[in-house]
């Protein structure tokens, strides 16, 4: 059974900064694109960030593209989300998946190519 648990949101000031965390069980960052997802109130889940399976390999958003960047650590299984310059168009819940096949080199925004989610992490960001 894989697992996520995300953690780390939580309220800042525009301009601040966050890190997200997400642990994995069940399955290895080795083998697996991660990606982080976010969703705002009244709006469609949209991509965030990603990290290849391969640890080298890592994509963004425009929106967010200079501010964030994704990164994994395979000693604890665990991919993190710094994110600098929050924005108060930021705010969202944010979660972190799973891509559903191994070793894939394809899309990697899609929400559908990932078969396991967190809960999510809320974030905040005040003006």
């Amino acid at each position: 059974q894989v697992r996520l648990v995300e953690s780390g949101g939580g309220v800042v000031q525009d301009g601040g900064s966050l890190r997200l965390s997400c642990a994995a069980s069940g399955r290895t960052f080795s083998s697996y694109t991660m990606g982080w997802f976010r969703q705002a109130p009244g709006k469609e889940r949209e991509f965030v960030a990603g990290i290849m399976w391969n640890g080298r390999t890592t994509y963004y958003a425009d929106s967010v593209k200079g501010r964030f960047t994704v990164s994994r650590d395979l000693t604890k299984n665990t991919v993190y989300l710094q994110m600098n310059s929050l924005k108060p168009e930021d705010t969202a819940v944010y979660y972190c998946a799973t891509q559903r096949r191994g070793y894939y080199t394809g899309t990697y925004y899609n929400s559908g190519e990932y078969d396991f989610w967190g809960q999510g992490t809320q974030v905040t960001v005040s003006s």
